[in-house]
């Protein structure tokens, strides 16, 4: 996994979290890797796992089940579209406005480059 400098490490590792959920990679109820082994898989400190944990448990999308590991919760695929959607319109919303405005491309040509967009990706 790559990490940008701008973005705290567990968070970079919640949001490909988020990703592998809403992608049904991880799906809900599914068990996910222990606190070392995704350490090892993303070659971070365990510490920094646990904190993805921690912050991905307070968020309920993962729970813990004594001695047997961490498992997405069953409403996981709902709360991750409302955190990613929330983060999305706050964050990158904004950037991609302002280059819109810089380049003056306006929302009819945003339009039909998201159709163009959708077409080309059911075609694939």
């Amino acid at each position: 996994m790559e990490f940008r400098e701008k973005k705290a490490i567990y968070v970079q590792i919640a949001e490909s979290i988020y990703e592998s959920i809403l992608s049904g990679e991880m799906p809900e109820g599914q068990r996910i890797p222990s606190i070392r082994e995704m350490a090892v898989e993303v070659q971070v400190n365990p510490n920094t796992v646990m904190r993805t944990y921690n912050y991905l448990q307070d968020e309920g999308i993962i729970y813990n089940q004594r001695g047997i590991g961490y498992f997405i919760t069953e409403d996981a695929k709902v709360k991750t579209k409302k955190i990613m959607k929330e983060d999305f319109i706050k964050t990158e919303l904004p950037v991609v406005f302002k280059m819109m405005d810089l380049l003056e491309i306006d929302m009819k040509a945003l339009t039909s480059l998201y159709e163009t967009y959708q077409k080309e990706k059911k075609a694939s």
